[in-house]
């Protein structure tokens, strides 16, 4: 290709809507052109990255038997009733009338679909296994569109779903999509990593997340150093203390905290470590009758360190709150504590509450919470002495670096990352819903036992461009940069006719490089060098070639990748092996 014939619109200065670095360098580049908020085109820069993920992702799809098919972005709301998501999504699902008042929706996946083609099409054992993938767009009406391609509302997803006779061969056909994504992501260049992640309603543990490592990341991972346990932060498990609890040791004593309503001003003003504070959290259950009615509600004290922070997703899983809980409201509060938020505490309640401990403070002694009574705390709290042992004790808090690794290999740390792939094993959630069964070998129907595989096809570039930039713009890995050479001929004003010997060597370089199938544009605008090496250092390329009079008549070319601080010469008759070699052929 040459520039002269494609298109390149670079911009000096990014546009005041964009917040984080991805959406300020594709916009800049030419890669992404705004439509609407959350919508975006995309420009032949941006174009050539996107087709590049793709067709390394359907190679490796199609490398693992999956098979492909496309769905419509336009679905019947039909089936979305029959698993009864089309009533419990929430806004993100749009959800359309044609001209005939019949509902649809604008997929923001696929489950529905696929499983209603599985039912139909899928008969019998013998048919199976089978894994079905599409490359295709998806919508969610995201309240607040953000981040350019990170969290837009319309974007491309690959998205896969296998089918199998039972779980051992459900598992096996996870095992491969999970391997298949490990080639996937190898290929790309990139720094991830592969997380275990909570598998939310559906339980089980066969659910991880492949996550980009960028510091601007919205993702905690959570890691050992010295061990292969990866989590993401919902799903990493906070062991238990191996100390048994101490011997309590202070009175029990209200103390003025005047003004003073978190944890940390409150160790503060009391010159104690924040680990000895303990804060209070208030949820709720309801009990409802058939017609949907509230009829009775319960009441839960969560209690925490002050220096941790309540993990909801494990929440989630406490008996008694595994059904779904809420906040309780400052009416409620009010009635068990006698007291507004800010000063609450485990002792002296008003009301009985079911309480919760988290696993580190099960074991504290003497230590410091609200007093039920504005501007007090309590010290000196001891469990058996001052108030009964908890209700329960459960892992209810988030990992901090420094924790116990839970393989028991180490000590945890944490970095950021940006989720860009998940594999995940869904049962037979939706077959059961759609009565999704085949004949098994004895002759019975049983429901098809399914899998879901996500690639955010769209939204890679932009976690390549959080993790590989720098104060010039892009730096791509050479597997996904719209061209993988550039090369930038410096000439006269007159372009390159003027320059008979320079327009030669690099007409030359430029179809030996084709010919040995290297993606490679030929600069042939006549810009100035300044002006022609900072657009291509903000696009990103990585790898680059400048000729000039001056350099061919000594013989030699400049070669410089994309993250080198200065330029390599090269002599110019083995520039074409320079490059081969550089580029892995």
């Amino acid at each position: 290709m040459k520039a002269s014939q494609f298109f390149i619109s670079t911009l000096k200065e990014a546009p005041a809507d964009a917040e984080v670095v991805s959406h300020k360098l594709m916009t800049r580049a030419g890669l992404i052109k705004k439509l609407g908020a959350g919508i975006y085109n995309y420009m032949p820069m941006g174009l050539r990255v996107i087709r590049k993920v793709e067709a390394i992702v359907r190679e490796e799809m199609n490398r693992a038997g999956a098979v492909e098919l496309t769905m419509p972005v336009v679905q019947p709301a039909e089936l979305w009733q029959e698993t009864g998501r089309f009533g419990k999504m929430g806004p993100e699902l749009l959800r359309i009338k044609d001209r005939h008042d019949r509902d649809y929706v604008v997929q923001p996946t696929s489950e529905e679909v696929i499983t209603d083609i599985a039912r139909q099409e899928l008969r019998s054992y013998k048919q199976l296994p089978k894994n079905f993938y599409q490359i295709q767009t998806k919508f969610r009406d995201e309240r607040r569109p953000r981040f350019g391609l990170m969290r837009g509302r319309e974007f491309t997803m690959k998205d896969a779903y296998s089918f199998d006779r039972d779980m051992a061969s459900a598992k096996a056909s996870y095992q491969v999509m999970a391997q298949a994504y490990r080639r996937i992501f190898d290929r790309f260049g990139l720094t991830y990593r592969a997380v275990a992640a909570d598998s939310g309603a559906i339980g089980g543990d066969l659910s991880e997340e492949f996550q980009v490592i960028a510091a601007t990341g919205e993702d905690a991972i959570v890691y050992c150093p010295t061990s292969d346990y990866a989590a993401n932060m919902e799903k990493a498990e906070a062991l238990a203390p191996a100390s048994p609890r101490p011997a309590a040791r202070q009175a029990l004593t209200q103390v003025p905290t005047p003004g003073k309503s978190t944890c940390e001003d409150v160790a503060t003003l009391l010159g104690v470590p924040l680990a000895t504070t303990v804060k209070s959290l208030v949820l709720a259950t309801d009990e409802t009758n058939e017609a949907g009615a509230v009829v009775k509600s319960q009441v839960w004290l969560l209690l925490l360190r002050g220096d941790h922070e309540m993990n909801e997703v494990k929440v989630g899983k406490v008996p008694g709150l595994n059904a779904g809980f809420r906040f309780a409201t400052l009416a409620e509060i009010e009635d068990h504590f006698g007291c507004k938020p800010g000063y609450l505490g485990p002792i002296g309640l008003q009301n009985p509450v079911k309480v919760v401990a988290d696993r580190e403070v099960a074991v504290l002694a003497d230590w410091v919470c609200g007093a039920n009574q504005p501007d007090f705390h309590t010290t000196g709290a001891n469990w058996g002495r001052d108030l009964p042992e908890p209700d329960l004790v459960a892992d209810i808090r988030n990992v901090v670096a420094g924790d116990a690794s839970p393989d028991g290999l180490g000590t945890l740390a944490i970095e950021r990352g940006i989720e860009v792939g998940h594999v995940f094993y869904l049962g037979t959630k939706y077959s059961q819903a759609m009565n999704a069964t085949f004949l098994d070998v004895n002759g019975k129907p049983q429901f098809l036992e399914m899998g879901c595989y996500g690639i955010g096809i769209t939204r890679l570039p932009a976690a390549a461009i959080e993790q590989n930039h720098d104060e010039r713009g892009i730096i791509w890995p050479d597997a996904l940069a719209p061209f993988t050479v550039v090369l930038c001929p410096i000439v006269s004003g007159k372009g390159l006719d003027g320059s008979p010997e320079v327009k030669l060597a690099v007409e030359t370089l430029y179809q030996q490089l084709l010919a040995d199938g290297v993606d490679v544009l030929l600069d042939d605008r006549g810009e100035r060098p300044g002006a022609m090496f900072a657009d291509w250092e903000l696009i990103g390329v990585p790898h680059r070639v400048v000729m000039g009079d001056r350099g061919l008549k000594d013989g030699v070319v400049e070669y410089q990748h994309r993250r080198d601080a200065a330029a390599t010469k090269v002599p110019a008759a083995d520039i074409a092996s320079f490059l081969r070699e550089r580029l892995g052929r």
